[in-house]
């Protein structure tokens, strides 16, 4: 996988150049990972509601491909795009949305801080009052009976520290994950991140975690290129 650190660049031009490297890859196209910031911007999911924009005032509103709601992407966030063919790397939809939140797991562990997963809501939390505690949350998966409802997903004592959003065609994902690290946080309350109403965000510097954007960075990419190399 080759990775490639694109520095702090503008959403709408990045997404559409994942569209193009996509359209235009082959069988033999090497797999890239981008790493990257982007200024301010709001961007919606395919099934993004207007209504889960609260108040965006002056900051951009990009439509996208990608599944999932509402999100904000801004300085302090490392975001990641691995752009993978996963027929050539052997695995499915679901195990890839699987080995990218182990790799941000994996990487809040290398800061002190456990990740969690929570049943019915992609994405990455912690614990608001003891980041580092290890104990299973109440609200993590569990194996459920064939056709049985999702959960209905429950946020209490919880923040959300990494967003997901992926999309694949011709089997070749784009789009990504997002980790929050320093950032000015104020624009999430402008929405309903991921269109969950009060759903609270967090970043590692709030929760008194002091890494910087370059170090989170790495630590992130190296993470990632571990658990998507097949």
């Amino acid at each position: 996988m080759q990775l490639r650190w694109l520095g702090r660049v503008d959403y709408r031009p990045t997404y559409e150049a994942m569209q193009a490297f996509t359209a235009a890859r082959g069988p033999d196209t090497p797999d890239e990972l981008w790493v990257c910031e982007h200024p301010p911007v709001f961007t919606q999911g395919l099934a993004g509601r207007e209504d889960h924009l609260l108040a965006p005032g002056d900051i951009e509103v990009v439509a996208t491909n990608r599944g999932g709601q509402v999100t904000y992407h801004g300085p302090g966030q490392v975001v990641a795009y691995p752009l993978i063919d996963l027929q050539r790397a052997g695995y499915y939809v679901k195990e890839y949305v699987y080995r990218i939140e182990d790799a941000v797991i994996r990487t809040l562990d290398r800061f002190g801080v456990t990740g969690h997963r929570v049943a019915g809501a992609p994405g990455i939390y912690v614990r608001l009052e003891d980041p580092g505690s290890h104990a299973r949350l109440p609200q993590a998966p569990a194996r459920r009976e064939p056709g049985s409802p999702a959960p209905e997903p429950d946020f209490k004592g919880l923040g959300k520290i990494a967003a997901l959003g992926i999309k694949v065609s011709r089997h070749c994902t784009y789009h990504g994950v997002a980790l929050n690290v320093a950032m000015d946080l104020q624009p999430f309350r402008r929405i309903n991140p991921c269109g969950y109403v009060g759903l609270e965000t967090v970043d590692l510097s709030t929760i008194g975690v002091p890494v910087a954007w370059d170090e989170a960075a790495r630590v992130l990419s190296e993470q990632l290129i571990a658990r998507l190399t097949p």
